[in-house]
């Protein structure tokens, strides 16, 4: 399961796997396209993506939905930076499922308006790492994942450790 925070200055993700012996956190990270306008980063975030799910094998891909705030050039924006995402998992035959921001939360931290130090805190926790996943694009793909496993199997809605 390989779970996207889309961005187009980092796109963080992580790639999770969930079977007998537990959840594990495989790989973490983030996307940092160097192209400096518009277009070449969407470029940069789609090669990166193929690459990333050539090398890593996910079975499916979960993605956050467009979080429309105040300003809609920003959710606009991000709105094509999780175009070329979508693409990319379909040129790999990839389903993709896609969450809201404040459902994400609400799965991995048990509040909707949880802070992203508390959904690093609860990734930690859940994924029973040492230290809470860096930077916070990269948490919140694990985020992104662990809601995604806890959707397809919803005991407790996973708040609890």
């Amino acid at each position: 399961m390989l779970g996207i925070d889309p961005g187009t200055r980092a796109t963080g993700y992580a790639l999770i796997t969930d079977d007998r012996t537990g959840r594990r956190l495989i790989e973490c990270g983030v996307i940092r396209p160097r192209a400096t306008d518009l277009n070449g980063r969407l470029v940069d975030i789609h090669d990166g993506t193929l690459a990333l799910i050539d090398r890593l094998q996910p079975t499916c891909v979960a993605i956050e939905g467009v979080f429309t705030g105040r300003n809609a050039r920003t959710a606009m924006v991000l709105g094509h930076a999780r175009g070329v995402l979508v693409l990319a998992a379909a040129l790999r035959d990839l389903p993709v499922h896609e969450y809201p921001p404040r459902e994400v939360k609400k799965r991995v931290v048990g509040s909707g308006a949880a802070t992203k130090g508390q959904v690093g805190y609860m990734v930690q926790k859940h994924l029973r790492l040492r230290d809470m996943p860096k930077p916070a694009d990269a948490a919140d793909g694990c985020a992104i994942a662990l809601c995604h496993l806890f959707a397809r199997f919803p005991v407790g809605m996973g708040a609890t450790v």
